[in-house]
């Protein structure tokens, strides 16, 4: 078993370098995480009310091809708020986001800007898998968005990184194309939070040649993070 550990351990490590090579980074330094002000507990116990709430819901024909909801995972407190498109097979089966060959790069993705799968929020905008990974159809889409817009509520982060057509559409209420929403910075609506416009994790598996651009929206990302904590502090 520990063994096992190990293994799984040394080939994320090995997967992140490969990663941060494809990206150009020959040197990485680990980020300093800076203090975060602790949310009240009655935060999280309204999370977990909600994920009960997502767990009956009925509200589309998802719920009859589902094996588990998929409502997020991650640090209540978290700064980064990182939301996908809709679960996918494995992460049916493990109810938890990006569990497969996608959050692999993801977690290669957080690696390469000094963050941990623990100190980021992840999710996604369908909580179930929509069948034989198509696209979400747009009824889904709006019975499942006030589930996520409540998370956010909730949460409260930073910045968010909508990551695929789907996620950027949904949060910003944009017909636009991931080309036409990259490289800016959006805001979600209702707190004003920062938004950036990247690629989903899938996508750059079938065109790795695009993971610099990823790179380049997360760095951007932070640039506007800073900047946001800096006028906090004036």
């Amino acid at each position: 078993m520990v063994r096992n550990k190990v293994g799984q351990q040394l080939l994320a490590i090995r997967y992140r370098s490969q990663y941060l090579r494809e990206i150009g980074i020959v040197r990485w330094q680990r980020r300093v995480s800076r203090t975060s002000p602790v949310r009240a507990d009655g935060d999280g116990i309204e999370l977990e009310a909600l994920a009960d709430k997502v767990r009956q819901c009925q509200a589309c024909g998802l719920h009859t091809h589902r094996q588990n909801t998929v409502f997020g995972h991650g640090s209540i407190d978290a700064d980064w708020l990182f939301v996908g498109e809709a679960p996918g097979s494995e992460e049916d089966k493990q109810g938890l986001p990006f569990v497969g060959r996608a959050g692999q790069l993801l977690d290669s993705i957080l690696f390469s800007i000094g963050l941990a799968r623990d100190e980021v929020y992840i999710a996604n905008v369908l909580k179930c898998r929509p069948p034989r990974n198509r696209d979400p159809m747009g009824e889904e889409v709006i019975q499942c968005e006030p589930y996520l817009h409540k998370q956010i509520d909730r949460i409260r982060p930073e910045i968010i990184i909508a990551m695929g057509r789907f996620a950027a559409q949904a949060l910003l209420k944009s017909t636009a194309s991931i080309a036409e929403l990259r490289g800016q910075r959006h805001e979600y609506s209702k707190f004003r939070i920062p938004l950036v416009v990247t690629y989903h994790p899938a996508y750059l598996l079938r065109s790795p040649l695009e993971k610099q651009k990823v790179w380049k929206d997360l760095q951007f990302a932070q640039v506007l993070l800073h900047g946001s904590e800096s006028e906090r502090s004036t």
